[in-house]
């Protein structure tokens, strides 16, 4: 996280405005910010506003570990975010600390303060993990109903962890789809998210995100990163395709120019099944 932040800060917020203004031009109507943790940058509101203000961008939204929500929500929201997800592993505070180093009273006061603002949807991101929170399931989809939030459970995927890690961790979700869709009144899914499911419970509402490394997600992928240091990086499972355009930027390259690497970064774009 350190590495990514410290990345971060190195492009300005007109470096990041004009890449999500080219972006958008070229037809992209859906932006998120992410990290590290974006509320972590000070400037955070201006990026928002201007991104926001963008002709043609239908859907601005941030993910975020929430622990800072509760003293800038308000601004997030009047500059022009209208959504958010918060990463919430656990309701347990020991769990909670242990899995994210962080203070649950922090997080949820941050999650409270972001229905209370208008945020909607409110999702609530809990990576369930063997042998730590997977009890909780219940408690968390009484609390997301409780609080007008959405429960997203997201089964681990071998991304970005060491295979013990995985092995440790792994659990996989079809018994909870099960449970789910007996309790559920309407089930909907999502066709260019992988097909995932959406549960509406009485009293809730829970969708299930299973890991992405397969060639179905990649078939209906149409997103595009960038990363923290300024590259374009059209496959979420692989780092050797990546494309510079932040370089060129503060070379001097026009928009012309950079919509050109835009449309190279999308040439890049390998099946899952072929780009090992």
């Amino acid at each position: 996280m350190q590495r990514a932040n410290r990345s971060a800060e190195l492009m300005s917020v007109q470096e990041i405005v004009r890449i999500a203004k080219v972006g958008i031009g070229l037809g992209i109507s859906r932006v998120k910010l992410t990290g590290g943790e974006p509320l972590m940058r000070e400037d955070l509101p201006q990026i928002i506003a201007e991104i926001s203000g963008v002709t043609g961008l239908r859907d601005l939204s941030l993910s975020t570990n929430g622990l800072l929500l509760g003293g800038m929500a308000k601004i997030l929201h009047q500059s022009g975010l209208k959504r958010i997800n918060v990463s919430l592993p656990s309701l347990n505070p020991e769990t909670y600390l242990k899995l994210t180093g962080g203070n649950l009273q922090d997080a949820l006061a941050g999650i409270t303060k972001a229905i209370n603002t208008g945020f909607s949807p409110v999702k609530l991101n809990m990576v369930v993990l063997k042998d730590f929170n997977v009890s909780e399931i219940p408690k968390m989809i009484e609390y997301a109903g409780s609080n007008g939030a959405v429960l997203q459970l997201i089964e681990l995927d071998p991304i970005n962890v060491s295979d013990k890690y995985f092995d440790d961790n792994h659990r996989n979700l079809d018994d909870q789809e099960t449970a789910l869709a007996t309790k559920a009144v309407r089930v909907e899914q999502r066709p260019f998210m992988h097909n995932r499911r959406i549960y509406h419970l009485p009293n809730a509402t829970v969708e299930v995100v299973h890991p992405i490394e397969n060639t179905d997600f990649c078939m209906h992928c149409t997103r595009l990163r960038v990363t923290s240091d300024g590259k374009l990086k059209p496959c979420l499972m692989r780092n050797d395709n990546l494309t510079d355009i932040l370089t060129p930027i503060r070379q001097g390259a026009t928009d012309k120019e950079l919509k050109e690497l835009f449309v190279k970064a999308n040439g890049l774009r390998e099946p899952y099944n072929t780009a090992k």
